[in-house]
This record gives C-alpha cells, structure tokens and sequence, in this order.
C-alpha cells in the first residue's frame, strides 16, 4: 500500500483532490482526560471554574478554534472553510474523567478526519493546562477516530 502524503521518491507530497467530486465529509474523533480520584472531586466541588474560567467552555473554544485551524498546523492538510464543529464534553464520576468528543463536517472534496482529531486533541490539552495545577497525574488517553463519512470509506468504531 503506498502512502498518499509521498510521490513516487518518497518525498512529501500534498494529495492532489482536483479531481474528485464534492460531498459531505463528516467526521467524529473521541478521546479523555483522566484525573486522579482527589483532583477530580476538587473540579467537581468547584462546579469545573478555574481561574483560567470554566473548564468545558475554555476547552470547547479551544477545540472549534484549533479545527478551524488544522491546516495550519498538520503540513499536508488542505486549508477547509468547516461548515459544522460540535464538541461535547462530559464528566464521567464512575471513571473520574472528563470525555470530549467532536463532530465536524463541511462539503469538499477530502475528509475532515484531522479537524476533528485536532479539535479533541486541543480541547483535551486546554483541560490539562487549565487543571494542571492541581496534579501533573493527569492523563489524556483514547484519542480516536470514531466516524468518518461521506468519502470512498466509511467507517464507524
């Protein structure tokens, strides 16, 4: 199998999209933040507000913000006018953790698979660096694609 970011001498190599039809591309990535048990009923006792604000909405933000801006950080991404970013953000109690999912969507001609990896991926950070304070045993775990739709594949986990 060859690897679509490398031409035929292996060198980097952004993915020629000019001939494939526009569809609606969405995809869902998924992931957590981990407290230790004492830290995370400290953010609970506090009803999540920091100093920084509150947890869920700093770190919301920080996902849209960090979607809308893949391009600019992954080399090879194409640069994507999103028309959909939904993040949501979830205390778990049972497993001590805080659970963030993302959702984008936009009609183009390749996937949104890194926008939403992305957006979980800096809405997890932001958590970590509004609570890090507290503990530096807090851990992001899981980060996955979930969903993607709408290409030649489809997949679901």
């Amino acid at each position: 199998m060859l690897l679509t970011h490398l031409d035929r001498q292996g060198r980097s190599s952004m993915v020629d999209v000019g001939d494939k039809a526009v569809t609606r591309r969405v995809a869902a990535a998924a992931g957590r933040v981990v407290f230790p048990p004492e830290v995370y009923a400290r953010i609970q006792a506090a009803n999540g507000q920091t100093a920084k604000g509150a947890i869920t909405e700093v770190a919301r933000l920080a996902g849209i913000m960090a979607a809308k801006n893949t391009a600019n950080l992954i080399p090879l991404c194409h640069p994507m006018m999103l028309e959909r970013c939904k993040l949501e953000l979830a205390y778990d109690d049972a497993a001590h953790s805080l659970n963030i999912r993302a959702e984008v969507a936009v009609s183009h001609k390749t996937g949104v698979e890194m926008e939403a990896l992305t957006a979980v991926s800096v809405a997890a950070l932001t958590v970590y660096d509004m609570t890090k304070a507290l503990s530096h045993d807090i851990q992001i775990q899981d980060i996955r694609l979930v969903h993607k739709s709408g290409g030649k594949h489809e997949f679901n986990r």
